[in-house]
């Protein structure tokens, strides 16, 4: 049997030297902060956010309450306990994130009786408010939400919803009484934009959906909160995760609709700037690829043809000029984070991490590689040392 000795040795090219990582979480509990789209560090690159808890390798039931801590990098990664919240998933978590531009206030999902709703808490004065509905991503400037029904998604991708709240329309495979809802992060206010039953009309390109249960997940807000991306997928009973899709955008009010790819898989993506989105896909003339979007167009091109050729989980650096991503376990079961340089074609890995194999299906750990504002700084989420933890990756000789 390989060790990760000696995996990692077989793996190391000659004179590849990799940046420096230390855990910022250890045992006896486990720990985590899920996807990697959300703002894990507040804006001095100082504080970390994550979640814990004291079981692994399991799903989650609705009295799982999990610990919601800040991780001080200053002060020997020390863990303070914030909150705490039964509405919670292994890959997203409970959509905890800092608000965007505070240096104060965090944001995340938990239920009351028999609804979700959402926490605005101040970390270091511990006052916070109650909005009547939870989020799923947040609008740059923290005026707005959208949020996808997370009752839903756990009867449909278990591993991305709530198990607190059963769906109401678990029945209907496209419901006109929920979808995605939006909610004014001040005052509460909260309207239904876009039901399943609306999105299902939108003619397809491709497929025939007739029977199938409709699903939305994957929301994410433009930079410049004009318009937000949603995955519509159709649930196939023998691979739920490998469904059809189609990744729409539309304005905040759900109207102007577009569907930006209509071929049947599109997986993780992330704003380049308001008009670009770049998304592992799969193209009928290239193949299952990354590709770079234009918004409400039909132009596309192939990103990192020779480099980036396995799906991952990607964002774009501060600058614009480098893609940090990771990959899914290899053979081997070790995960690869990594940096793409937009200018030079050249790939950075950060690491190879193992993932035992017990970390598969809706409890498997995903690198899920966050950046720090300071664009110096990576998190990722491993088990490769015994249980999922959070490390920090020194990325400033790479990216300086």
């Amino acid at each position: 049997m390989l060790t990760r000795r000696t995996l990692l040795a077989s793996l190391l090219a000659p004179g590849e030297k990799l940046p420096p990582v230390r855990a910022i979480t250890k045992g006896p509990k486990f720990h985590w902060f899920g996807y990697y789209d959300k703002l894990q560090f507040d804006p001095t690159s100082r504080y970390v956010l994550g979640m814990e808890v004291d079981f692994e390798h399991r799903s989650p039931r609705p009295d799982d309450e999990i610990r919601l801590g800040i991780i001080d990098l200053q002060d020997g990664d020390r863990w303070r306990e914030i909150a705490r919240t039964k509405a919670w998933c292994w890959q997203q978590g409970c959509m905890l994130q800092w608000l965007p531009g505070s240096a104060n206030e965090v944001i995340f999902n938990d239920q009351e009786g028999d609804h979700y709703v959402s926490r605005v808490l101040n970390v270091h004065t511990g006052k916070s408010r109650t909005l009547p509905g939870p989020i799923y991503a947040l609008s740059p400037d923290a005026k707005w939400a959208v949020a996808t029904d997370f009752s839903r998604l756990a009867d449909t991708r278990p591993g991305y919803g709530y198990v607190g709240v059963p769906d109401r329309y678990k029945d209907v495979l496209a419901p006109e009484q929920t979808g995605i809802w939006w909610m004014d992060l001040k005052t509460g206010s909260r309207k239904l934009i876009l039901s399943y039953a609306e999105v299902a009309k939108v003619p397809y390109k491709i497929g025939d959906w007739t029977g199938y249960k409709h699903r939305i997940n994957h929301l994410l807000v433009s930079p410049d909160g004009s318009r937000f991306i949603f995955l519509h997928r159709r649930t196939v009973d023998s691979h739920p995760e490998y469904g059809n899709t189609r990744m729409f955008t539309a304005k905040p009010d759900g109207t102007d609709l577009y569907v930006v790819d209509p071929y049947g898989y599109t997986s993780h993506f992330i704003w380049r700037d308001p008009k670009h989105i770049m998304a592992w896909a799969r193209h009928p003339s290239h193949g299952d690829k990354f590709y770079l979007y234009e918004d409400k167009s039909e132009r596309v091109e192939v990103m990192g043809p020779e480099v980036m050729t396995e799906n991952g989980h990607n964002t774009y650096l501060p600058g614009q000029r480098w893609v940090l991503n990771d990959t899914y376990p290899d053979r081997n079961r070790l995960q690869h984070p990594y940096l793409f340089d937009t200018t030079t074609g050249r790939k950075t890995p950060l690491g190879h991490f193992l993932s035992p194999k017990e970390y598969a299906g809706e409890w498997r750990c995903d690198n899920h590689p966050r950046f720090s504002p300071n664009g110096r700084l990576v998190t990722i989420d491993s088990p490769h040392q015994g249980g999922r933890q959070i490390y920090l990756i020194d990325i400033s000789g790479i990216v300086a």
